[in-house]
């Protein structure tokens, strides 16, 4: 697995992944809320499964 997902990318998932699961966590959105857990694992892990399909990429460019 190779890192396609940048620093800004990586933290704008992990919040938004905290804060869905968080509100399914307390009843607040229901059980579709738990869908915050794909944008949080994706941003730990700092990669995304769609972005490389896609051959897309958040991470600055390696300077050669």
């Amino acid at each position: 697995m190779k890192i396609n997902v940048g620093s800004t990318d990586r933290i704008l998932r992990i919040v938004v992944g905290l804060v869905l699961v968080g509100l399914a966590a307390t009843g607040t959105v229901g059980v579709w809320g738990w869908i915050g857990i794909v944008p949080l694992i994706t941003g730990v892990f700092k990669f995304c499964p769609a972005y490389a399909m896609f051959g897309m990429s958040t991470c600055p460019m390696e300077k050669k």
